[in-house]
């Protein structure tokens, strides 16, 4: 008898997790991969391209209007640019899926340098932005889905439609006067690197990331409220509270989880924005980063940084999308199994 149970347990174990939830999750994750592939591709085909057809010669930009013929032919030799579209393209490609991203045209390092050098000021800039804006937009959006039509509920739509108006580079500004000049908590720009401690440079960072914050958090709020109000009129919900549950608990413990599917989605594309989109912030704050990387490209006619740079970030977002995509299975099973 008990190695019979012990059979008969031992299937139901193997029904359930590798029939119904392991195999399910497996599939949807390698077709969000096989996509994921698919979109890298056409990015790389379009990023390619869109530089590609920028009016201007790098070698022209960098030698001046006085350069001689040769000169110039010998510099694009030099960069790699003679070669035909369709070689220099694989070329490319083919070097960053071994990690070589090529050699910067103006500052003649690998751009890979570059890029470590600044993506330590980015990435955790955009975690950073990102924490503060989740940890003040989920309470925030809780209690006004628990107050919808009340006073609270109006004051925080009207606090978040008013961080959603003011520009960050604003708030930037603001913050500056506020709490470096007026009274100097925070330093107005800069950063001392990691190399100083960890303090100094979170110190370094706050004033960016709380400007990079608020509007983010607004738009994350005023989300969640939305999010949490259609599943409050749901049937499981009017249960709950006839159980005695409380408006607050039947939000925590039936609410929030299935309204987080819109919540991850604008968390995902807020993280995005924040990594690749922060270049007036870095330019207010003087922070060496990815965007003012990118701008400095752009200017100095430096092709294969801004398309080295424009890739990864290209890729980061569409990794965070995927990541996203596998959070939506594991809070919707639906998801999983195609429905």
């Amino acid at each position: 008898m008990p190695s019979r149970m012990a059979s008969r347990d031992a299937s139901l174990w193997h029904r359930a997790v590798g029939g119904t939830n392991v195999r399910p999750m497996i599939h949807y994750a390698a077709t969000r991969l096989i996509s994921l592939a698919l979109s890298l591709l056409a990015a790389s085909l379009v990023i390619f391209a869109v530089v590609e057809v920028i009016p201007g010669d790098p070698a022209s930009f960098m030698l001046g209007l006085n350069a001689s013929e040769d000169t110039v032919a010998a510099l694009r030799d030099d960069l790699g640019l003679s070669g035909g579209l369709l070689e220099r393209y694989v070329a490319w490609v083919g070097g960053m899926l071994t990690g070589d991203f090529g050699t910067s045209y103006t500052y003649r390092v690998p751009v890979s340098e570059l890029v470590a050098a600044r993506l330590w000021v980015s990435l955790p800039l955009a975690l950073y932005a990102l924490a503060l804006s989740t940890v003040i937009a989920l309470p925030v959006g809780m209690l006004a889905a628990a107050r919808r039509g009340r006073p609270t509920d109006y004051g925080i739509m009207g606090a978040t439609q008013l961080g959603i108006a003011v520009p960050n580079f604003w708030f930037a500004m603001l913050l500056v006067v506020l709490l470096a000049i007026t009274w100097p908590i925070f330093p107005s720009g800069g950063f001392p690197g990691w190399d100083g401690g960890i303090g100094p440079a979170l110190r370094a960072l706050t004033l960016p990331a709380v400007a990079l914050a608020l509007p983010q958090a607004s738009i994350l709020a005023r989300v969640m409220r939305s999010a949490l109000i259609e599943t409050l009129n749901q049937d499981y919900i009017r249960t709950a509270r006839a159980k005695g549950l409380t408006e607050g608990q039947a939000i925590r413990r039936h609410g929030m989880r299935n309204a987080m599917i819109p919540v991850l989605t604008i968390i995902g594309m807020q993280f995005s924005f924040l990594l690749a989109g922060a270049i007036i912030i870095e330019k207010v704050f003087f922070l060496p980063g990815l965007g003012l990387l990118i701008f400095q490209g752009i200017t100095q006619r430096d092709l294969i940084v801004v398309e080295s740079v424009v890739m990864l970030l290209v890729f980061a977002v569409i990794l965070v999308t995927f990541l996203v995509d596998l959070a939506y299975a594991l809070v919707d099973p639906r998801l999983r199994h195609g429905r």
